[in-house]
């Protein structure tokens, strides 16, 4: 098993894709710290993996707080030992028209999404770079690569990515990698409330990506899970997006600019 004796913080850990992520480290030897702001969900999640023979500890964390990110990192550390991986998954996107989001709205989001990622790879930090190893997994978008709306979150998005560059180049002579994920959209229960309105969006969405389909959690955790492994000793400051091919070009765009049917295109 990959992380065998490691200890992982998930943030945002009691749904979506921080749940996946959470039972599939689990799955390969390493003690879980499953961190969300709805302590039930934490807990849940943290209870789903003792009871699959894993190790996991929850924490009700807000990771716009200091004070419940040292917390979470203390507790890891009492119970587990030192922070090996962190996984900067919690993150908040307001649906919103830009001119109707307020100042509560954009703080909020940026909070959650930028803060909340500067707070927790500052907490684990000390211990990393003292014992000369260590992870940062930062979840970005593809909000930050190009517009699909949310500006608040994707201007957050964008700014993690920045984070990941500039804590890959201070801290990689300490031994701790950083790297960024950009998914694309994901089949995740922060989409419920939109499928209840619009049933129909997933299967219009699926039409821009070129594998033709959204994703799903699962996609997105094997790449995460390989870039905190030692296969991916020398990589470090990349941004690997996992977006079903949807930041490489636009093919609906290609088809009304050479006005032929698809059935056409070599």
């Amino acid at each position: 098993m990959r992380f065998q004796g490691c200890v992982a913080i998930i943030t945002g850990g009691g749904s979506g894709l921080g749940r996946v992520l959470a039972h599939r480290f689990a799955a390969e030897g390493a003690a879980i710290v499953v961190a969300d702001v709805v302590g039930q969900r934490a807990r849940a999640v943290a209870d789903e993996i003792s009871e699959a023979g894993g190790k996991s500890l929850a924490q009700t964390t807000d990771v716009t707080r200091a004070a419940d990110v040292e917390a979470m990192v203390m507790a890891a550390r009492d119970e587990f030992g030192p922070v090996d991986i962190l996984v900067n998954n919690a993150a908040q996107a307001t649906d919103a028209d830009f001119l109707d989001v307020g100042e509560e709205t954009w703080d909020g989001d940026v909070a959650v999404t930028l803060k909340g990622s500067f707070l927790c790879s500052q907490a684990v930090l000390a211990d990393m770079t003292k014992n000369g190893s260590g992870v940062i997994l930062n979840i970005s978008s593809v909000n930050a690569l190009g517009y699909y709306g949310n500006e608040a979150y994707s201007a957050a998005k964008a700014g993690i990515l920045n984070l990941t560059r500039s804590l890959a180049v201070r801290y990689g002579p300490f031994g701790v990698r950083v790297n960024a994920i950009a998914p694309g959209t994901l089949k995740t229960p922060a989409w419920e409330q939109r499928q209840q309105k619009d049933p129909g969006v997933f299967e219009r969405v699926a039409k821009w990506y070129p594998l033709g389909r959204v994703g799903e959690p699962e996609d997105v955790a094997g790449a995460v899970l390989f870039l905190a492994s030692d296969e991916a000793a020398w990589i470090s400051g990349a941004v690997l997006p996992v977006d079903g091919g949807l930041t490489a070009g636009n093919m609906q765009m290609m088809q009304e600019i050479i006005k032929g049917p698809k059935d056409h295109i070599q």
